[in-house]
């Protein structure tokens, strides 16, 4: 239950990976169909591609995150190279013209001894670089969920004496950064900042970084059962806890708000159930709403332009479409470990296998299929 930043406690745990078969994991009663063919392999063999976008000339651009690599995939499958940092995390991308955008981060956590450092880096056409938009220093000096509470509100001290050392009972956000989706619009930048738990916004010309909004907290109430399977004390069943939100996307929608999926923090396998959102945020004043709950795992998404959000459930069974207009869930891609979707025309995209196996070669893959209606 401590604080995740967006995959990486979770790819941490290896016996996570072993669970994880999408085949296993039921999605909430009542809301889920399935549809859509067996999807077409564009190429394999890559590491952690945890984030996909629109690459030049019908590519697409794949984030190879761990290994700090971002890859463009041609039509034909072919594989070259766009840029590698092995010092950092490589995130989301996206295109504004011929401009690519790329999020990268470093530090943070008790087992990472770098700084605490993100920004966003630009290559143009020409090949130049530049760096800018400092989201680190930006949480650093407001912390962005620095006056939100999380944990339990009124666990009696008797069972918080109980809990385990890395579970805190109560206490506000921490200073922490995590730049991992973007979208580029016109010259703004919006990060889904996993770490800060809020949507920042950076000016492509002066480099400024501004939170937009903070998302709010996911609570859940825990149950006997669920104590037992993930070894709390039993005295903690009834009571409720604040977990995290962590934004793993973003995506501006064509109603001109912006769509964020979000993973609730905590256990963010199966274990508590379905337990992530899409919110709507307004970009002008930061206000939320809530578009879509019980999603599972969601840790990319897309949109068409008929307001349809397409997301990523990485422990659950592919690609999900959430319908504009209800709260009907339905299996558009079939996958294992889908870490993110790119829907361009006709045409759906997604990045499966996504976290390597222990012990085992890197078979992360990126797919796609026609996209039916």
């Amino acid at each position: 239950m401590e604080k995740q930043r967006a995959l990486l406690a979770a790819v941490a745990a290896a016996s996570l990976l072993l669970s994880a078969s999408p085949a296993g994991h039921a999605a909430p009663a009542g809301k889920t169909a399935e549809s859509q063919s067996a999807p077409t392999v564009l190429t394999k063999g890559l590491l952690s591609p945890l984030h996909l976008s629109d690459g030049p000339d019908g590519s697409v651009l794949v984030s190879e995150e761990f290994a700090g690599k971002l890859t463009k995939i041609a039509r034909d499958g072919s594989k070259s190279m766009v840029y590698r940092n092995a010092a950092w995390d490589v995130a989301g991308t996206d295109r504004g013209g011929r401009t690519i955008y790329l999020a990268e981060s470093q530090g943070a956590g008790p087992m990472d001894p770098r700084p605490l450092a993100g920004h966003i880096r630009s290559i143009g056409a020409d090949g130049k670089h530049r760096t800018f938009g400092d989201l680190a220093a930006l949480e650093v000096k407001h912390n962005a969920d620095g006056g939100t509470s999380y944990g339990f509100k009124d666990l009696p001290a008797a069972c918080v004496a109980k809990l385990p050392k890395d579970v805190e009972a109560s206490y506000k956000g921490h200073i922490d950064s995590h730049p991992y989706g973007i979208e580029v619009y016109g010259n703004t930048i919006y990060v889904a900042d996993a770490g800060a738990n809020s949507i920042v916004s950076v000016d492509v010309r002066s480099g400024k970084a501004e939170t937009v909004a903070v998302l709010p907290p996911r609570p859940h109430t825990f149950t006997t059962k669920e104590t037992v399977s993930l070894k709390l004390p039993g005295c903690v069943a009834g009571h409720t806890y604040r977990f995290e939100p962590v934004p793993t996307d973003v995506e501006r929608g064509p109603d001109g708000w912006l769509y964020v999926s979000v993973l609730p923090g905590g256990p963010e396998d199966p274990a508590l159930g379905a337990r992530g959102a899409v919110y709507k945020v307004n970009p002008h004043n930061g206000r939320i709403k809530l578009f879509a709950d019980d999603v599972m795992s969601p840790t990319g998404l897309d949109m068409d332009d008929d307001g349809n959000v397409y997301v990523a459930s990485l422990f659950g069974k592919g690609v999900l479409r959430l319908s504009a207009h209800s709260s009907k869930q339905t299996v558009v891609l079939p996958g294992a470990l889908t870490a993110d979707v790119d829907i361009r025309g006709g045409t759906i995209y997604a990045t499966v296998n996504s976290l390597p196996a222990p012990n085992a070669a890197p078979d992360g893959r990126v797919v796609k299929a026609p996209l039916d209606d």
